[in-house]
């Protein structure tokens, strides 16, 4: 029986002809009976692909045979191609949407002015140096915190990626300008362009972790300074590092704990709502009145 997995990367190289990639790419995972997201754009390419293990491995090492992407870094996850509804790869101005094309710069060592890369190990150490002038500084969107978290982070109020620009702009993070702040997210690829923008902010002191979430889990599980699930952008919703992973969600039916989030059942709606397992009944709408909300799955 074939062993099916997830292959998650991102790579920040200046891409001449992203719409050119982006066949070769469809290609290349047609072939390989693929399924999953694939964005290219100038600033270079992100993807998240499912499929038989084989398959995954023939899929890296051609792409990694692209002049641009031969030092092209994986990580791998739980899963297969079941868990992404079709392959979809498109070519836009930029791989993270945070509206800021002209304030990112890309050459070939990547994100030009973004944040220290540091590994797990090394931001435990800078936690341990700095102590509680450390701020870890959330850089995904603040429905995913709900389920998971660093601990005591600062979580920005963000509906998508694109209202990053707004916050840092708005004044409220200016009192972390002079401390030293770990920004992190999924994979890492949201924080390559964060930490610069921040930079770019007057932030003197930025960080970022190397992988994003999911090499910390791999490396610390539950036993380090993460708490939760992590929340996931295919099938599986969300994931845990270890099975004593914490649940510090709250159902929005009933208070009890929750790490899943069901759509809601209204046509109209569809927003994400955080259930419990014996609230996340089918039909089940959000239950304050649906409302513009985290967007759909």
């Amino acid at each position: 029986m074939a062993i099916s997995r997830i292959l998650l990367y991102y790579a920040f190289v200046p891409l001449a002809d992203p719409e050119a990639v982006r066949l070769w790419q469809r290609a290349l995972c047609e072939g390989l009976g693929l399924r999953g997201r694939i964005i290219v754009s100038p600033h270079g390419i992100n993807g998240t692909v499912g499929g038989e293990v084989g398959a995954l491995k023939q899929y890296a090492k051609a792409t990694r045979e692209h002049p641009a992407l031969s030092g092209l870094e994986v990580k791998w996850s739980d899963g297969g191609a079941e868990d992404f509804p079709r392959l979809s790869v498109r070519a836009r101005e930029e791989i993270v949407a945070f509206g800021a094309a002209d304030q990112l710069r890309v050459d070939e060592d990547g994100v030009v002015g973004g944040g220290e890369h540091l590994s797990p190990e090394e931001v435990h150490r800078l936690v341990e140096e700095r102590g509680d002038d450390v701020v870890f500084f959330d850089g995904r969107n603040s429905f995913e915190a709900r389920i998971g978290r660093f601990r005591d982070a600062v979580v920005p109020e963000t509906g998508t990626t694109r209202d990053f620009l707004a916050e840092l702009d708005s004044g409220r993070y200016d009192h972390l300008k002079s401390r030293p702040v770990v920004t992190y997210c999924t994979g890492g690829v949201r924080c390559e362009v964060l930490s610069a923008l921040m930079r770019g902010r007057g932030f003197e002191e930025v960080y970022q972790i190397d992988g994003g979430i999911v090499r910390y889990g791999e490396t610390y599980g539950d036993a380090g300074l993460w708490e939760g699930s992590l929340y996931v952008f295919d099938r599986r919703m969300h994931l845990e590092f270890t099975p004593q992973a914490l649940t510090i969600g709250r159902c929005e039916a009933c208070g009890e704990p929750a790490r899943a989030f069901a759509n809601c059942a209204d046509p109209a709606c569809r927003r994400l709502v955080l259930l419990c397992p014996e609230c996340s009944t089918p039909g089940a709408r959000c239950p304050a009145g649906c409302a513009t909300g985290a967007p759909a799955a």
